[in-house]
């Protein structure tokens, strides 16, 4: 199946925060939930659709990390890198859903392997973008990231709500 001319290959939906907190592995009998944490940052969801490929992810993060989306102390708006800020990634299959009747369908989802791979890759150079920045080595800004593929809990105090839409 080949998508229509013009049709997006990736959605993300990001958020500036003041603070996050996502539960990547939930409490079980043997251990207690694990968690992943962000300070001041941006939260990051992001779903591939059919037809994405390696040569988008070099575009989404240079566009992402790079945008002036991040309220400084001073008021004015600028990149996670200028920030400087933390990045937390959040996969989010919901994001490529379609409502059907009362219900919601998501067939134009990459397959889960493919979507593994894909994501694995954004968030790698997500975290070479960060370690890279001038600002990095000064302040430790990190990335931290859910796992693809599972339900997570999201704790998220954010500064806005100050929230885009984006496809590529």
């Amino acid at each position: 199946m080949t998508e229509k001319a013009g049709s997006p290959l990736a959605r993300t939906v990001l958020q500036q925060c003041l603070n996050a907190r996502l539960q990547v592995k939930p409490a079980d009998d043997q251990s207690e939930a694990e968690w992943v944490e962000i300070d001041r940052g941006m939260v990051v969801y992001i779903c591939f659709f059919k037809g994405a490929t390696e040569e988008i992810i070099q575009k989404i993060v240079n566009t992402l990390l790079n945008l002036k989306l991040c309220e400084a102390d001073s008021g004015k708006y600028v990149s996670v890198l200028d920030l400087p800020g933390n990045v937390l990634i959040v996969p989010q299959a919901t994001l490529g859903g379609k409502a059907k009747g009362k219900g919601m369908q998501y067939h134009h989802n990459i397959g889960k392997e493919e979507g593994l791979q894909l994501y694995s890759n954004f968030v790698s150079l997500c975290k070479k973008e960060l370690a890279l920045s001038s600002n990095s080595s000064e302040t430790g800004m990190i990335v931290k990231h859910g796992t693809y593929g599972n339900r997570q809990v999201l704790k998220l105090d954010t500064n806005g709500p100050y929230t885009h839409l984006m496809e590529f």
